[in-house]
């Protein structure tokens, strides 16, 4: 059972963590470009781009996605077959995993199961060792604020309260002089303190005590110890993660810089102003924290380089405003458009628990055996319900899980041999919600209600495997394709008749004339790739690159034998419209698809999901 789960929770978190790492790393990347183009203006506009870089790592896309999703779900009934939606969110290419789960083996090696504690073991490793190393940090900054002690008055409080005075700020901030030789900082977030080391204010002049206080009150204006804690819960949960430590590093270098800038156009000197740096680092040393602002965080040369440089930062002109506007928007509100448009596919994931209550399953009226000489076969689904004749299980299980024959293992002789008469039905309230699906959605969902039957039933148990088997391509010739492209509002010619009688419609296709003549209107090549399927045994993939409907007529030489019989028939087999059949050798069906449609059918061998057959009764009769 423990692997088990651990397949599941891998399963469950390998991908999901990967997507955010991704695209995590690539929103950095869009703000590192971002920043290239604001190189000239001031630096808190490129701090806040690598502040939303960082924040980036603690809210994933798939955050946003799901409020966009549940947007939609509220506006949205929740009556009826939603239970359809479900399905036609997600293309169905494979089986469906309800029926299967209790024996569908896990799509996760053994391998990366057995890593995964070992992983994990590395990570918390990791993120112990990064927080004991901020702990040891802050336990060294707080054995200085424990020997601080307040400062009441001195050149130093008043000049504090002048500029407090000057920015603005109501609430005045709490000023420690402190006996350790660590530089002047902002300890706190919630409550500032200043913290001035003992003796330094003998070293510096009043210009230059004006100019360091005034870049401290400017760290505490811009909250950068809120920021820089916030980064450094990015750096301890992914810390395995390079771009995450030179994410830091760039913030400390534009927080310090912002804050130069702003000293500088209070009216400070640049040579004051970056002498009073100079004495700051010749008798303290660095802030041991990020989120302890001081001054002489970020490289000190370049920094004393573009204080002294007379060059001045240009102001974010409407362009780039509009640009860094557009961008936010656009990061905000993709997931949360992707989620409004995907709102289907999240109400599945969120109903797949209750599949059971809230599938429509079918009433079957009469379920018995079909012991009759004739070859009569049929197969009719109508949102009342469905009626066979003549039909095997094994052909349900094909019709219910859209696969060939070739796609099922495991199941016994009598599978493919017993046949079986059945009527079934729905309630009429299923009904009037099945007629207002599109073809495409009821076939999903009555695929869905006859995996259910065959589940009631038959007990028909069986779980989802992959093997390397023979498959063929559907690709385009040589030449080049021979196929008339169908157009909106197409009529097709009188005298076609379909099963029923009714001219053939679009997106249709009808094999006639003893199977020598196959006719299609507006099929898609999906379509006729799955049609060849079934008559070929072997999976069919449609690889032309061709996204359109198309009409087209295939056809045998009168020579020949039926066109979509695929192995030799007996002499003298009668043929489905009455006609006896002549031997026929050979595929015909290759030429035809090369020189009538373009088209050829090349044989490989790959990876196909095969339905593995667990256990299946024979039906008690009613």
């Amino acid at each position: 059972m423990i692997p088990k789960y651990l397949s599941l929770m891998w399963a469950a978190i390998a991908p999901a963590l990967g997507n955010h790492l991704w695209q995590s790393t690539v929103f950095a990347i869009m703000a590192g470009l971002l920043t290239l183009l604001l190189r000239k203006n001031h630096a808190r506009a490129r701090y806040w781009l690598w502040l939303a870089a960082s924040v980036k790592f603690l809210i994933p896309f798939s955050l946003l996605v799901g409020i966009g999703s549940h947007l939609a779900w509220s506006r949205s009934s929740a009556s009826g077959l939603y239970f359809a939606m479900e399905e036609v969110s997600q293309p169905f290419t494979q089986p469906s995993m309800s029926t299967i789960s209790r024996a569908a083996p896990s799509a996760v090696s053994t391998s990366l199961i057995d890593l995964l504690p070992a992983l994990l073991a590395v990570w918390l490793c990791g993120f112990v060792v990064v927080l004991f190393v901020w702990y040891a940090r802050w336990r060294r900054t707080s054995a200085a604020m424990q020997d601080a002690v307040p400062l009441r008055e001195g050149r130093e409080v008043e000049t504090l309260r002048r500029l407090e005075g000057v920015g603005g700020m109501q609430k005045g901030i709490e000023m420690l002089m402190s006996r350790a030789s660590l530089e002047p900082g902002v300890f706190g977030i919630a409550r500032p303190i200043l913290v001035w080391p003992q003796g330094i204010s003998e070293r510096l002049e009043d210009a230059h005590l004006e100019a360091i206080l005034a870049h401290e009150l400017w760290h505490v204006r811009r909250h950068d110890n809120l920021a820089a804690a916030i980064h450094m819960v990015v750096e301890s949960i992914f810390w395995f993660h390079p771009l995450v430590w030179w994410l830091g590093a760039r913030l400390i270098e534009e927080r310090e810089r912002a804050c130069d800038e702003e000293v500088l156009e209070l009216g400070s000197e640049r040579q004051v102003y970056a002498e009073s740096i100079l004495k700051v680092c010749e008798f303290c040393v660095g802030s041991p924290l990020a989120c302890v602002s001081g001054v002489t965080g970020a490289d000190l040369k370049k920094r004393i380089v573009d204080i002294m440089s007379e060059r001045v930062a240009c102001k974010l002109d409407f362009s780039r405003k509009l640009l860094l506007s557009a961008a936010g928007l656009v990061a905000i509100a993709l997931p949360i458009v992707f989620g409004l448009l995907n709102a289907t596919e999240s109400r599945a994931q969120s109903m797949a628990e209750n599949t059971a209550a809230i599938t429509p399953v079918y009433q079957v009226t009469s379920l018995k055996p079909n012991n009759s000489a004739t070859h009569m076969v049929g197969l009719l689904f109508t949102p009342d319900g469905f009626t066979a004749t003549g039909i095997t299980v094994q052909t349900l299980i094909r019709e219910a899980y859209g696969v060939e024959d070739n796609e099922i293992s495991g199941a016994p002789s009598w599978l493919n041999s017993r046949k079986y008469d059945i009527a079934a039905r729905v309630d009429s309230p299923v009904a009037d919600e099945l007629r207002k699906l599109s073809e495409d959605q009821r076939r999903l969902v009555t695929q869905r209600m006859l995996q259910a039957l065959l589940a009631d039933r038959f007990k028909l148990t069986l779980h989802a495997e992959t093997k390397d088997l023979p498959k063929y391509a559907l690709v385009i010739a040589e030449n080049g394709p021979k196929l008339q492209e169908a157009k909106p509002g197409d009529t097709y010619p009188n005298g076609l008749k379909g099963p029923n009688g009714l001219p053939v419609g679009p997106h249709m296709m009808l094999l006639q004339l003893g199977g020598r003549q196959l006719t299609g209107q507006g099929v898609p090549l999906a379509l006729l790739a799955k049609h060849l399927s079934g008559q070929l045994g072997h999976t069919v993939l449609d690889q032309t690159g061709l996204t359109g409907n198309y009409d087209f007529t295939l056809r045998s030489r009168p020579d020949e034998g039926p066109l979509m019989m695929w192995k030799e028939p007996e002499a003298g087999q009668q043929g489905t419209d009455g006609t006896r059949l002549p031997a026929f050798s050979g595929p015909a069906i290759f030429t035809a698809i090369q020189e009538q449609l373009g088209l050829k059918l090349e044989s490989q061998t790959g990876p196909v999901k095969i339905l593995v057959i667990d256990d299946v009764e024979t039906p008690s009769e009613n």
